[in-house]
């Protein structure tokens, strides 16, 4: 028989589960933060320090991000004090339909930053419609998919490289970055961070990558729920690689698998790079 006590103790839970439910869905997911990080990075020229990248990625327009929230976003990344803007996939939620990218894309294409604007897709835009992203993509002069791009500042360089998703469009690093000097500073786009393990030889001073949204759920003393990598130390943040070179997650804007985050923020991420 349910004492007055348990009754009350029952129905405070169910209060205090339904308003964190409320808080996780309508609340945290749609209270986008920048955050800036400062990062060492090998290779680095001196001409380049506190040069500032900011980093978008994981939009998912779609369900729950409509096209105001991407053009907010977008907004306040062109206010942002910046030298590039990159960003690393995943601009679309849905599978198997052109509906969403077609929508997103005039969006992203009015971002802009003095040295330029680079992006690859993710798996998402994949499977949304391979060809109609790569053809938004191309259109857009963002592209660095399978490409390098070269920045150069007083005299100095540091080369942009496209690596795409690891599981859709992956090509071996070493392939990728063939044509960019042994001694000049690497930073590679990669949409999954699992890319930094996979079988290659070159150096990469610095990876950037999304696909993870931090796990989207992350418990105090258990950490992220949901990690879609093999390797689970890649949630969010600055991590090292199996093979000790630097990535950088962010936790993106939109949501993949739950519609819900609990803390683990949605970002704009802002890079400023010093000499390691």
């Amino acid at each position: 028989m349910f004492s007055r006590r348990r009754f009350l103790s029952c129905g405070a839970a169910a209060g205090l589960a339904g308003a964190t439910g409320v808080y996780s869905v309508f609340v945290e997911r749609c209270a986008i933060q920048t955050n800036t990080y400062r990062i060492s990075v090998p290779n680095l020229p001196s001409a380049f320090a506190g040069f500032r990248i900011v980093h978008l990625t994981d939009i998912h327009h779609g369900v729950l991000t409509p096209l105001s929230l991407v053009q907010s976003v977008v907004r306040r990344a062109n206010r942002i004090r910046r030298d590039i803007t990159v960003c690393t996939g995943d601009f679309v939620h849905a599978r198997n339909t052109a509906a969403e990218i077609d929508a997103v894309w005039p969006v992203i294409n009015t971002l802009d930053a003095p040295a330029g604007v680079y992006s690859v897709l993710g798996n998402h835009d994949h499977w949304a419609d391979a060809r109609r992203s790569r053809e938004c993509l191309q259109r857009s002069g963002q592209d660095v998919s399978h490409r390098v791009a070269v920045i150069e500042r007083n005299g100095s360089r540091i080369w942009l490289v496209g690596a795409g998703d690891l599981w859709e469009d992956h090509r071996n690093l070493d392939r990728e970055l063939k044509d960019v000097p042994q001694s000049e500073c690497r930073i590679v786009l990669a949409h999954n961070p699992d890319t930094a393990d996979t079988a290659f030889t070159s150096r990469v001073d610095l990876m950037i990558s999304g696909h993870t949204h931090g796990g989207q759920v992350c418990l105090p003393w258990a950490g992220p729920l949901v990690l879609p990598v093999q390797n689970k130390n890649y949630s969010s943040g600055l991590k090292q690689s199996l093979r000790g070179s630097s990535v950088f997650i962010s936790r993106g804007i939109g949501w993949a698998v739950y519609p819900v985050r609990f803390n683990c923020y949605p970002e704009i991420a802002v890079l400023e790079l010093v000499p390691a």
